[in-house]
Formats: C-alpha cells, sequence, structure tokens
C-alpha cells in the first residue's frame, strides 16, 4: 500500500464508532437521503475519506477526481483521451519530450481561466522538496516544465519514462490560489478550486463530502445535480443504510453484497481491479526477516480457500503485484498451496517445531504479531485466514486490530495485513513497494525489501519505452520474489458494489487498490441518468 492510499485510509479510521453512529442516524434532510433530493441528486457510501483534498499532496493522481482535471484521463476501456489537453500528447526527442496543447475557454470553479502557468505550477510544485507528496518518485523523470504561451505546455523529461503520459491524469490545481498559500496546511488542501464537474460545498470529517454540480463545466454541465459521498467505515451500517434507501450506491464486501441478490430495487456491479492484499514480512524481524520462512509462509497459504471463502469467488488468487490474468504477469511464477514443501523448508533452514507446535531456531520462536485494520472485515478475514495457514506449518501470527495510527509505529518489526495495485502502469506499484530507497519511507516499501537485482530491474523497467524490454525486466522481478518473497500475496479482489435500480446505463472502470472516491459506478457520476 503506497503512502497516499494508506494515509487516505487513515483519516477515516481516527474517526470513531461515535462520529460513525452519527453519520448513520442523522436525520434525512443532510443531503444523505432520497427524501432529501430528487432525481437529479445521488448519495452513496464509501468506507474511507481522503486526508486532503489537494492534488499537490497527492489527491487524484489517478484521476477520475470530482474537483479537478488532468490533462488526459481514461475512458471506460482505461484507454487516455484528452481532458484539458486537447488532444494526446506530441512525443519527441526518443521520448524524452513530451509537448500538451491545452484546451481553451477552460475556467475554474471560481472563474478565473485556466492556463499553461497552472500546468507548470502543478507539477512543479509537487517536485519541490518541501512539498508533502508521497509519490513524487513517479515524476522523478522531469526535468523542466516549459511553458509556452497559455496554451502550450512542454515536459523535458530526464530519461524515456515509459509511462509518462499516464501521470498526466494527475489533476491541476490553479496557481492564482494554491501558490499563494503553505503548500502542505493551507486552506486549499480541505477547500478546493478546480475545472471539473462538481463543486465541493462541504466537508464534514468522517461523515460526508457534499458536491453541487459546475454548471459552467467545459465538457459539460452534469446531470447529477448534487452529490454527496457518505463515509461509512463500517462494513455492516453501510449495508444497512443501503437497505434502507439512504443511500444510493455502496462498495460492500462480497460475502455481505451477496445478500442483495434477490432485494427488489437493487442491482449489482463488480468491478475487476488490481487490487491485492498481502503481508508485509518486515527485515527486521528475525522471523519474517528469515528467507526461508519467508518462502514457506509463500507455498503454506492457501490462496485458492481465501478467494472462495473470503471473496465468494469475487477475486482471484494473488501471486505478487501483478494480477494473473495481466499481460505484466510473469507466467510460471504461480505459487500454489504445498504445505508439505513449506514443512520442508523449514525442516532444512533449522526450524524445528516445538512441543507447542510453534517452530523455534537458536532459541527464536517463530512466532510474530500481524495487525489489520480495525473494522475492516475483508483484511481482519484475511489476516485470520493467513495466520491459519502459517499455523499449520509451525509459525505463529499472532493477530491485532488498530487504526493506522496504532499500527504505523509497530510497522518496522511488525507484519502488516496490507494492499496496493495500480492498474495504469506497472511501475507505479512495483517501484514504490520494492525499491531499497523508499525502505522505511512512509508507508513505501513496508517490508524494507532491499534486492541489487529488482532495484536494477526496476530502474531499467522505468527508463525504456521498449515493451519487450520492459516485459522481461518485470519478469525477473516477479522471478526473483519467488526464490526471496518481500511479502506474501493473498488475493487479488474485485470490487462489488451495490446500487439502487433508480439509476441506469452504470458501468466501471479497471480498478486501483485507491478506490472509492473516483472509482466504481460513480467514476463518471456527472453522466449518470434516471432510470425513468
Amino acid at each position: 500500500m503506497t503512502v497516499r492510499s494508506i494515509r487516505a485510509v487513515a483519516a477515516a479510521a481516527v474517526a470513531g464508532a461515535m462520529t460513525l453512529t452519527a453519520a448513520g442516524c442523522s436525520t434525512p434532510d443532510d443531503g444523505r437521503g432520497r427524501a432529501a433530493g430528487g432525481k437529479d441528486s445521488a448519495v452513496v457510501g464509501i468506507a474511507y475519506e481522503p486526508e486532503s483534498l489537494s492534488p499537490l499532496l497527492g489527491y487524484g493522481k489517478d484521476g477520475n477526481s470530482k474537483i479537478f482535471d488532468g490533462l488526459l484521463t481514461h475512458d471506460a476501456e482505461m484507454k487516455l483521451r484528452p481532458a484539458l489537453a486537447a488532444a494526446l500528447p506530441k512525443v519527441t526527442d526518443g521520448g524524452k519530450t513530451y509537448t500538451f496543447t491545452l484546451r481553451k475557454g477552460v475556467k475554474f470553479s471560481d472563474g478565473k481561466p485556466f492556463t499553461a502557468e497552472d500546468v507548470a505550477f502543478t507539477y512543479e510544485t509537487i517536485l519541490d522538496k518541501k512539498t508533502n507528496n508521497a509519490s513524487k518518485t513517479e515524476l522523478d523523470a522531469i526535468r523542466t516544465v516549459e511553458k509556452k504561451g497559455d496554451h502550450t505546455v512542454v515536459f523535458h523529461l530526464k530519461y524515456p519514462y515509459a509511462p509518462f503520459a499516464e501521470r498526466t491524469v494527475l489533476p491541476i490545481a490553479p496557481q492564482h490560489i494554491a501558490g499563494k498559500q503553505d503548500v502542505n496546511h493551507g486552506p486549499f488542501t480541505t477547500k478546493p478550486v478546480g475545472t471539473g464537474p462538481y463543486v465541493l460545498t462541504n466537508w464534514s470529517k468522517g461523515e460526508k463530502l457534499t458536491f453541487k454540480a459546475n454548471p459552467s463545466y467545459w465538457g459539460g454541465a452534469p446531470k447529477v445535480k448534487k452529490f454527496t459521498m457518505s463515509i461509512i467505515k463500517d462494513d455492516d451500517i453501510r449495508a444497512t443504510r443501503l437497505r434502507s434507501g439512504d443511500l444510493d450506491g455502496a462498495i460492500l464486501p462480497p460475502n455481505l453484497a451477496a445478500t442483495f441478490k434477490d432485494e427488489p430495487g437493487k442491482k449489482t456491479l463488480t468491478a475487476k481491479t488490481f487490487d491485492y492484499r498481502n503481508v508485509t514480512l518486515p527485515s527486521a524481524n528475525p522471523v519474517t526477516g528469515d528467507r526461508a520462512v519467508r518462502r514457506a509462509l509463500d507455498v503454506a497459504v492457501d490462496r485458492e480457500a481465501m478467494v472462495k471463502g473470503i471473496l465468494n469467488g469475487a477475486g482471484k488468487p494473488a501471486h505478487g503485484p501483478v494480477p494473473t490474468d495481466s499481460p505484466w504477469f510473469a507466467k510460471g511464477t504461480e505459487r500454489p498451496h504445498d504445505l508439505k514443501k513449506a514443512e520442508r523448508i523449514l525442516d532444512a533452514a533449522g526450524w524445528r517445531k516445538g512441543d507447542d507446535g510453534v517452530r523455534e531456531k537458536d532459541g527464536q520462536r517463530a512466532s510474530f504479531t500481524l495487525w489489520y485494520l480495525s473494522g475492516d472485515k475483508l483484511r481482519q478475514e484475511h489476516a485470520l485466514a493467513f495466520a491459519s495457514d502459517a499455523k499449520k506449518a509451525g509459525i505463529e501470527a499472532k493477530v491485532e486490530s488498530g487504526t493506522w495510527e496504532a499500527i504505523e509505529p509497530n510497522m518496522k518489526r511488525d507484519a502488516v495485513l496490507a494492499g496496493g495495485g495500480s492498474p495504469a502502469d506497472p511501475d507505479f506499484d512495483q517501484y514504490l513497494l520494492l525499491h531499497s530507497s523508499l525502505a522505511g519511507d512512509g508507508f513505501n516499501n513496508m517490508s524494507r525489501y532491499a534486492d541489487k537485482t529488482v532495484d536494477d530491474k526496476l530502474v531499467q523497467a522505468r527508463r525504456t519505452n521498449d515493451d519487450g524490454k520492459r516485459k522481461a525486466a518485470y519478469d525477473a522481478i516477479q522471478k526473483t520474489l519467488v526464490d526471496d518473497p518481500a511479502y506474501t500475496f493473498l488475493t487479488h479482489i474485485d470490487h462489488v458494489y451495490v446500487l439502487s435500480d433508480r439509476w441506469k446505463s452504470l458501468s466501471t472502470q479497471i480498478e486501483p487498490h485507491d478506490h472509492g472516491l473516483a472509482s466504481g459506478p460513480w467514476w463518471n457520476v456527472e453522466d449518470w441518468q434516471p432510470a425513468k
């Protein structure tokens, strides 16, 4: 899980049960329920909220922000198309120069014009060392951002960075507002102004975000005039409010979503994703840092059983950050469940079972703590299943729950039931997840993994536009992880949404781990239309 995604989760986690209860019991005139709106209002339930709404700090970097636009965006098939840019970029100089012609006549929601100045300001500010944007390494290839008048921007790169165009979906901030504030703590972080289809009208932390349509949106006035995202951490409460008609839609764990199968007025949409769940294996811990333990855990876990029992079939086994049906997956790196092999690996490494069934080596018990985010049923169930499988091999994973604030100080030595995944490009997830330069950098490289081959291949893969060379590099990384796993990957999870049938022609995209605010069926809520 990247810094951005995990910190976004943290903000919701600290809200606590009292806030969530209040959110569930508010009166219907607060903008959430159908009684408070009409055919042109929609309310959805999401699990987490962001820490900030500033794109300068990482908000919306994968696209689909309701408040902002990027130079490019993704269509329903995840193909890049123009947004604030009038066309796809012209790429020259062997992939080191990207020239964008900007769309004319676009205005921010405060009426000020959008220009090349705003584009340069956004990228240059993100790259500033003083800006607290944990994903700035994804823009490390940029050497300079050149403005040519009001409607042309040229990115000059240090080296060919294969996924650079995918990075230009990140939202553009207004220089005339954000440029006059403290980038990390100014009011823009919670009261943003953008060019997007919606304008934020209120953010009640831990409860909801409300938006109104931007009538002067360059893409056309949204058909849904009022849009509310109710932040409901607890899965059961989200389901209850959906069943009561308080929500038009919500994301739910697969097993809970299945209870709506025959309910009148409800329909289910499933989105394919790159979203995985894994267990971090901290190198500083004498147990999880042992290569034999890592390899044993990798084959001791029964991924198929987790997909069937926890996900109700809505997902697939994960053998690394890349899904098995992705063209970037290295065939032959699957790790089938094999408990006997796990035991042989541990036996050969000198880990012997004690009287209580837990292995021991040189006085060190094969025991470690495994944290998961409290209130997250999927993480809890994955953690318990992992611990059960590990125990059969003689390894004790002591499961604990807590908020991210409680978990973070312990991540150097304790394992965490984490997650991540980005469909846009294999670089976006793997570099932050595995490169040794990011070991211990917040929530990047949480296992503090270090392998020279992996480091070299990560750099090679991002510095060429040759797909064949990139595939070979990522194949080598995945093969290295078979011999020395940095994490125990468990499942790739399909996201399941239950919605009211009063909306027609809803769709989803292939989704990242960091979903909810701009993914799901509301990725294009501005185009929703009533069924009747």
